[in-house]
């Protein structure tokens, strides 16, 4: 639901609201926030609110340390987990220097802009996502551990399936924020999980993603579980994914989406450290259904990129590549630019691959360009990309290179 500043600032006042959070992330996509009481609210709306930016890696240092939080009234959420008395909400914001200029280092911002950018190209992209994660035991000292909750394996039920509650108060929750999943169910490793979102604009598909993962891990936590969201959590075990499906349509009406694809697909090198910021990220690509080649194809998991075979007539193109610690803010910008490139370019779409890539031969495999191979190797080729230096701002780009 959209709200202007007077409707929040009235909703405060009427729904015994306590508490607001400012939330925003970081460049790698941690979620963080700030509390401030009922009374500070008509001031973070016309001021923002200073706050540290030196305690957070990649917003500054101790000689520039002040930032500003705006709230976006359009992001009014009711936390459903805190009290009903005394509510506690929660809004978006974007992050400036003390003379209003924007922050560089704010993806949301970045993701803004990137929206901005193809609406005048006369494109319009919606993103949805299917993000895993692992529900883990704490021991008896409420500390972390590796041993799954449940030994289920893909699509299984209750008894086996032990994390069907925890998803369905997820689900619950989710909907009380106004977010409205898709589906839910058990993957294929030990304690593993997925909740799927249909398709929305960039924006909200960001803020809801940023979210749901604050959501999961805090329903795990009140039911004595930790999620884990890291790209390989267990070493012998599938990997965490957050698949990106992206849908596209232009001002003319014209099928674009083999142009974003082509469009990705020539710059997926440049931008997979930003897809895959961690070392373990690469322990996951090329295994388990995670691809490891530069490739596309109708209704094949074994892709890059696949376009989903549907009963309607609808298509869209879904990228497998990124796990799920990606910041989607800079993830979805990041595909917008590609995408917007593939079509003023009028890149062509490269031949399908629909071989499994991950049984075909290795003569075969040799045909097929690979996604870089561990962290090193992704973040040179960023670094060298004309790409990249198009598009990403430095105070975000140094943070991955």
């Amino acid at each position: 639901m959209k709200y202007t500043v007077n409707e929040v600032l009235q909703f405060v006042q009427e729904e015994d609201v306590k508490f607001i959070r400012l939330a925003f992330c970081d460049v790698f996509g941690t979620h963080k926030n700030i509390s401030i009481m009922p009374e500070e609210l008509p001031r973070a709306f016309e001021y923002g609110v200073a706050f540290d930016a030196s305690a957070i890696e990649g917003f500054g240092d101790e000689s520039h340390s002040d930032l500003y939080l705006h709230p976006d009234p359009d992001t009014l959420s009711v936390l459903p987990w805190r009290p009903e008395h005394g509510r506690v909400v929660r809004m978006y914001c974007s992050i400036t220097y003390p003379n209003g200029a924007p922050f560089e280092g704010d993806t949301r911002t970045f993701l803004k802009n990137a929206v901005s950018v193809a609406e005048k190209a006369g494109v319009q992209f919606d993103f949805g996502t299917e993000s895993e994660f692992y529900l883990f035991e704490l021991d008896e000292r409420g500390n972390r551990t590796k041993v799954p909750f449940d030994r289920a394996g893909y699509m299984d039920i209750a008894p086996e399936d032990r994390g069907e509650n925890v998803r369905r108060e997820i689900c619950l929750m989710l909907e009380q924020m106004g977010i409205y999943p898709e589906r839910s169910h058990h993957e294929e490793g030990p304690g593993q999980n997925e909740i799927d979102f249909r398709h929305s604009d960039p924006l909200t598909a960001a803020d809801n993603a940023v979210t749901f993962r604050s959501v999961v891990k805090t329903v795990a936590g009140r039911n004595g579980l930790y999620a884990d969201f890291s790209p390989k959590p267990l070493k012998d075990c599938p990997g965490n994914g957050m698949h990106i499906n992206i849908s596209v349509k232009s001002s003319d009406q014209k099928d674009m989406l083999d142009s974003v694809i082509a469009g990705i697909m020539a710059n997926i090198k440049d931008i997979t450290v930003f897809l895959n910021h961690l070392e373990e990220s690469y322990e996951r690509l090329g295994k388990d259904k995670a691809p490891a080649y530069i490739s596309w194809s109708e209704g094949n998991r074994s892709q890059l990129v696949r376009i989903p075979l549907t009963s309607d007539k609808s298509r869209r193109a879904e990228l497998r590549s990124a796990d799920a610690m990606t910041n989607p803010y800079l993830a979805f910008a990041l595909l917008i630019y590609a995408g917007t490139e593939g079509i003023q370019k009028a890149l062509p779409l490269p031949e399908h691959a629909d071989v499994n890539l991950y049984t075909v031969s290795e003569e075969k495999r040799a045909g097929y360009e690979k996604l870089p191979q561990s962290l090193e190797e992704a973040a040179d080729s960023a670094k060298n990309s004309g790409f990249v230096k198009r598009y990403v701002p430095q105070a975000i780009a140094k943070m991955f290179f």
